[in-house]
């Protein structure tokens, strides 16, 4: 089965998704859609659609839309898309204010669409891999960092970065945050540049997360401290391993007694398997698993950081 599929705002995330969805199997890109015309005419031009730049035009003509516009525009773009039963893919932050978000998960289910959210974080084969090997987190650090970029300084790195490690979190410690102390400067813009958050969950685990873009250089990486293992997640390499005591060893004597796992990662990038499931649910009729509700419950911690952070 074929998806009739456009991508909506199709800046520096959109074109990938365009370039994707443009190449997939169970996709047919019928539009991409961009308010600046030069543009939307280029990207059409290299995925062999057409374009818009207006995009109710689609109504009636698509079956899913991804939404990548900016973050202050996804309530008002995808509002009408679901309303007329158009399955979304909403870019993260899903939207700017937990009500907003609330409303669009009712219109989805009313309706029974997929709404998903652009976690892609969740889809990285290191993330996937390591999700096996995590059980009873007692403490995470996370750090992601990365160079300045003006064009995103109407937002900050709360919602800009640090939201993909507020979403995994929620799915690797399955817990609710009961408090946390959150830290951040404002460098470059007026909205926070560096960000650090120490999160406590109700099952007793911590969490460190630092967010900045105050980096010459990209740096994602996971580390996760258990009762009986190791694991060390680098988001940018895609890469795994997992330190334990080899089966049977009560005491370590040796390095030779610790077991390293190092599974090899399949090579795709994250968005082709963000953007794979997406179709695969819209075609099956399975709630993804990065919903709505994920998205509100990463929207709402993000907002209660920022309303309460020092600075």
């Amino acid at each position: 089965m074929s998806v009739r599929t456009a991508v909506i705002g199709v800046g520096s995330l959109g074109q990938h998704h365009a370039r994707i969805l443009g190449r997939h199997p169970n996709s047919k890109l019928e539009f991409v859609v961009d308010t600046d015309e030069k543009r939307s005419r280029k990207i059409a031009k290299a995925n062999k659609t057409s374009h818009l730049t207006d995009f109710s035009v689609l109504i009636g003509k698509i079956d899913a839309a991804v939404i990548a516009v900016p973050p202050s525009y996804h309530y008002q773009v995808s509002k009408p898309l679901l309303q007329n039963g158009i399955h979304c893919l909403v870019e993260k932050p899903f939207t700017l204010s937990v009500e907003e978000s609330e409303e669009l998960i009712e219109m989805a289910r009313a309706k029974n669409l997929v709404l998903q959210v652009g976690h892609v974080e969740r889809f990285n084969p290191a993330i996937v891999a390591a999700v096996p090997f995590i059980s009873d987190p007692k403490f995470i650090e996370v750090n992601r960092l990365g160079p300045y970029d003006p064009k995103n300084n109407y937002i900050g790195v709360v919602l800009d970065l640090m939201i993909h490690d507020l979403d995994i979190l929620f799915s690797l410690v399955k817990d609710k945050v009961i408090s946390f102390e959150a830290h951040g400067a404002k460098i470059f813009s007026d909205t926070e540049d560096i960000a650090k958050v120490r999160l406590r969950y109700v099952n007793g685990c911590v969490a460190d997360v630092s967010a900045s873009r105050v980096s010459t250089e990209k740096y994602r990486k996971m580390r996760i401290f258990q009762s009986n293992s190791y694991v060390s997640i680098d988001c940018a390499g895609k890469s795994l391993k997992v330190y334990k005591k080899k089966e049977g060893k009560t005491k370590i004597t040796s390095f030779s007694d610790i077991d390293i796992k190092k599974p090899k990662l399949p090579s795709n990038e994250p968005l082709f398997y963000e953007l794979d499931n997406f179709l695969s649910n819209v075609i099956e009729g399975k709630k993804s698993a990065v919903s709505g509700e994920h998205g509100r419950d990463a929207v709402e911690l993000a907002l209660d950081i920022l309303k309460n952070m020092a600075f």
